[in-house]
């Protein structure tokens, strides 16, 4: 099969079939995140709540990714993941349920936020550590770079199709919609060939003992330790999208559901490119994974400035270009420098760091949105990334010059 250098991960078999169905589910999770956004502010009408329930979303991962990342190393992928997507089904559905019976409450979706965090936990590294087996190590950069884009082309769709959905018929049926989604997914699942098995371990070693030793391996190799350092400050700073823009799009432009989703809209379409462009690369440089993260903090600080519609969504577009490049390419150089043996715990990382900080960032966003408005969360998270960037970059050359 001859497809663009980018596009070479589609070569195989097994990706695509699973690229085809994580695409469907991409979808229908953008939209439960608008609606879910949408809800909490209908319900509540505070921007600390939106920002705690994103916290909720998030804190499993916090707590035990490192577990997730282990029992990816010790059991079959592919098992692991139908579990995780018949959770995470569960969970949709209830909250629909909830809405349609109007028996709704704000602790429902904090409990069910948990539900989807936990779910998340093993499904994170599990899904990241197969997609080598998918695609193969020699194409895991545009494996990643089109997942990456699936994701992105969903928060066009998702988000502008929620947002007139939810506009005309309310929240509840951008749920039935993600459950139908997850029904979907589980059983494309069960057509892939590879089973994710697991490579043969020590026998007798518990699972603390693996966790620690992913954990040792991470801390005394520096490209990995670089990778996450960098990771961590984009994480943290830049990747509050569901945050920011429904605060900005309420507090700034004065606007609903629908301008809400075509601002999320901006910034997929300009990720899709970042993702299209990582992908034609063989493995990601140090050098642009720095230029691209510095790029992103500055853009933070440049959305703090602006009120106008059409200017908000083209900031927008080029952030959501430059900061998918960041953390897309940390998850295919990490793909790659990690062992075979290792390569669950050392996603786990990546998805700890990547999930792990949100609830921070978000309820960080939340807090100074709430007490001093959007447009200041915006500078001070690009000041912040600006500055903590910056001692990393000392940090990481001062240790090339002593090695």
């Amino acid at each position: 099969m001859t497809v663009p250098s980018g596009l070479r991960a589609l070569r195989h078999r097994d990706f695509r079939v699973f690229f085809a169905g994580q695409a469907v589910a991409l979808v229908g999770a953008w939209m439960q995140q608008v609606a879910q956004a949408w809800l909490v502010l209908s319900l509540t009408n505070s921007p600390l709540r939106l920002g705690l329930v994103g916290s909720l979303n998030f804190l499993p991962i916090l707590l035990f990714a490192l577990v997730g990342g282990a029992v990816a190393d010790r059991l079959p992928k592919r098992r692991l993941l139908v579990l995780t997507q018949s959770l995470l089904f569960c969970q949709t559905l209830t909250l629909a349920l909830l809405i349609v019976t109007d028996h709704v409450r704000y602790w429902h979706i904090c409990v069910l936020a948990l539900v989807w965090g936990v779910a998340n936990t093993i499904d994170l590294p599990v899904r990241q550590a197969f997609v080598v087996e998918l695609a193969g190590r020699a194409d895991v950069t545009s494996a990643v770079a089109l997942n990456s884009a699936a994701f992105n082309v969903a928060r066009i769709v998702g988000p502008a199709a929620a947002g007139l959905l939810i506009a005309r018929a309310g929240v509840a049926p951008a749920y039935f919609i993600n459950a139908g989604a997850f029904v979907i997914v589980t059983v494309v699942l069960l057509t892939v060939r590879a089973r994710g098995a697991p490579l043969p371990r020590e026998i007798g070693t518990t699972l603390g003992e693996e966790i620690r030793e992913g954990l040792a391996y991470a801390l005394r190799t520096p490209r990995i330790l670089i990778l996450l350092a960098v990771l961590f400050v984009v994480s943290l700073t830049v990747f509050n999208f569901s945050i920011y823009v429904p605060l900005f799009a309420r507090q700034v432009l004065g606007l609903g559901p629908e301008g809400f989703g075509l601002l999320m809209a901006s910034v997929g379409v300009g990720a899709v490119g970042g993702a299209l462009t990582l992908g034609a690369r063989q493995a990601p440089s140090l050098a642009l994974l720095f230029g691209t993260g510095f790029l992103s903090c500055a853009g933070l600080v440049v959305m703090s400035t602006i009120g106008r519609f059409g200017v908000a969504a083209a900031a927008l577009f080029v952030l959501g270009w430059i900061s998918v490049m960041v953390v897309a390419g940390c998850q295919a150089a990490l793909q790659l420098a990690a062992p075979d043996r290792l390569r669950g715990r050392i996603m786990s990382l990546h998805t700890f760091i990547y999930g792990g900080v949100f609830p921070f960032g978000a309820f960080t966003v939340g807090s100074i949105s709430e007490h001093w408005g959007v447009s200041w969360a915006f500078r001070v998270a690009g000041l912040f990334g600006l500055a903590t960037l910056t001692l990393v970059l000392f940090w990481w050359r001062r240790r090339a010059r002593e090695a």
